[in-house]
Order: C-alpha cells, then sequence, then structure tokens
C-alpha cells in the first residue's frame, strides 16, 4: 500500500485522507440513518394509545426529549398542544428542522469529496505528465525509467481519484433519498399526531 501510494505522487497522501474521511462518514451515517433510531414505526401508536388511556405524563415526555429523531419532535409538540393546534404545529416544525440538521450533518463534506477527488487525480496526472515530457527535453525517450515513472504516477492518480469519488458520489446519492424518506415519514406521523389532538375541535369549531 506504501508503495503503491509513493508511485502515485504527492497528491495520493490527500487523495488517502478522503479515502479514510468517506469510510468514516459513510458508516457513522448508516448508524445514524437508521430508522430504528430516527422513526421507530411503533413510536406513533405508542403515544396515541397513552393519549387514548390518560397515560400520558410529563416524565413520559421529558424522555423523549432526550431521544433523537421523531421522539424529540413529538415531545415538542406535545408539551405545547395545550396552547392550540398553531402553536403545536409551530414547536413541532422548530424541531423538525433540528432534526432534520442533524440528519443531514456530513452530506455537504461527502458530495465536496465526490466533487473534488476526481480534480484531485486530475492534478495529480497533470504533474505526472508534466515529468514524462520533462525527462523527454533532457534525457529524449531513452531514459524508460524515468519515463515509466512519471506516466505510472500520471495514471494511478486518476484511478486513486477515481476510486475515492464514485463510493462518495454512489453514498451520497443513497443517504440523500433515505433522509428524503425519513422526512416525508416524520412529517406525515407528526401531522397524524395533531390531528389526532385538534383535528376534531377544529372541525367542530368551523361546523358550527
Amino acid at each position: 500500500m506504501l508503495a503503491f501510494i509513493q508511485t502515485g505522487g504527492f497528491f495520493m497522501w490527500p487523495l488517502l485522507a478522503c479515502s479514510i474521511l468517506t469510510l468514516a462518514i459513510i458508516i457513522e451515517r448508516f448508524w445514524t440513518l437508521r430508522q430504528s433510531g430516527v422513526a421507530p414505526k411503533g413510536l406513533l401508536s405508542d403515544v396515541m394509545t397513552r393519549l387514548r388511556d390518560d397515560r400520558m405524563t410529563i416524565e413520559y415526555i421529558r424522555s423523549m426529549q432526550g431521544q433523537a429523531g421523531l421522539a424529540s419532535i413529538f415531545a415538542a409538540g406535545l408539551l405545547n398542544s395545550k396552547h392550540g393546534r398553531s402553536a403545536m404545529k409551530e414547536s413541532i416544525q422548530e424541531a423538525a428542522s433540528h432534526v432534520i440538521h442533524e440528519l443531514e450533518r456530513f452530506m455537504n463534506t461527502l458530495g465536496t469529496i465526490a466533487a473534488i477527488s476526481p480534480l484531485l487525480g486530475l492534478l495529480g496526472t497533470v504533474v505526472g505528465m508534466i515529468k514524462v515530457f520533462s525527462v523527454l527535453m533532457e534525457s529524449g525517450a531513452g531514459n524508460t525509467a524515468l519515463l515509466a515513472g512519471g506516466i505510472s504516477e500520471a495514471l494511478l492518480s486518476t484511478a486513486a481519484g477515481l476510486g475515492v469519488a464514485i463510493p462518495a458520489l454512489i453514498f451520497h446519492r443513497f443517504f440523500s433519498r433515505k433522509i428524503d424518506v425519513l422526512v416525508v415519514t416524520m412529517e406525515q406521523q407528526s401531522t397524524k399526531l395533531i390531528d389526532s389532538l385538534h383535528g376534531d375541535r377544529e372541525k367542530t369549531g368551523v361546523a358550527q
């Protein structure tokens, strides 16, 4: 591995750093964006059951505040539910903005790596080809060892740049789609919670 990096030239080191950072982000995002951790399937039914059975306590709401994802959104809404639908909706939207910000953490970094890695590889290619032409100018085509070294540096840096960029781009798209699905799920369940507490009351008011 070390010989491979040294053969590829200076730009292999930033590409190596990008590859390590990409791997770390991918692992972290896989763990953070689990549906069971962000929007558990049974959470809404549990909250609805507690509300229906009049078992919703401030201790339970506080415990949800300390959790991530949908639980913290529900907690914000329940704490402000007595102030009316508008207040509850605003508190849920505010909490959701914080949750979405956490879901999108490191996504810009992953996208940046996907964008700059091919450029770093291309820069390494240009530097390698400059070395090749320098050898041709100084020694002619007879110094095959130096020529091969410059060509190897050019090709290896290009391959490394693409090798880092392609997985970064694939997982950036994958995680972006996963975040969109989670956001829609949380929005739907939050709307159901609001309607369950204030929907009937507003319909009654309109009918009157």
